[in-house]
């Protein structure tokens, strides 16, 4: 497996992989200055979408992956968003992506968020699966953080294979095709 440049990430992105796609590194937008997104030489910066779960712990709902409740979260729709200190929020990449079968992705944080204390989870995204990325990002100050919509979030790293025996597309994995901010699901 080997990690693919630019070029294979552009040839790919124009066969469908990632939409809308930015064929070079964005670093500002209408004469401002912006969270880099975009192409780089070894991956693509993602963007979030203005969509948004902020963590609140207002009706002392009890965090359980296997039976979740969704009043843990308030939904807000924002070109910015205020994390909590010590909280989290989901956002949703505004990219819609679709993984070739022979190629592995993984979403990892970038180093202008992490430098405030904005951790984003390390995110596999399989062979085979496609949809809007769910994406997770902690506050660890004791501050509240600000992060940015329509701007650089997470960086997605490509890796090149053979295609496994089934791809999560073939066994139909429980996140396929998901669209909007996706709460955990059995």
């Amino acid at each position: 497996m080997s990690i693919l440049p630019d070029w294979r990430i552009r040839q790919l992105a124009l066969e469908g992989m990632i939409t809308p796609f930015e064929d070079r590194l964005i670093r500002t937008s209408h004469n401002a200055q912006v969270i880099s997104y975009g192409l780089s030489s070894f991956g693509y910066d993602l963007r979030c979408a203005d969509e948004w779960k902020v963590f609140t712990n207002v009706h002392s709902a009890l965090v359980d992956p296997k039976n979740f409740d969704d009043k843990s979260f308030v939904d807000i729709v924002s070109d910015e968003i205020i994390i909590p200190p010590n909280s989290f929020v989901l956002a949703r990449s505004l990219e819609y992506i679709k993984i070739p079968d022979n190629v592995m992705v993984v979403a990892v944080g970038k180093s202008t968020y992490a430098r405030c204390g904005i951790v984003a989870n390390v995110t596999p995204l399989e062979p085979g699966w496609e949809g809007h990325v769910t994406l997770e990002f902690s506050n660890t100050t004791p501050l509240p953080a600000k992060m940015y919509a329509n701007e650089g979030c997470v960086q997605l790293l490509f890796f090149e294979g053979e295609r496994p025996e089934v791809t999560y597309g073939d066994r139909k994995g429980k996140y396929q095709g998901q669209t909007g901010v996706t709460l955990p699901r059995l």
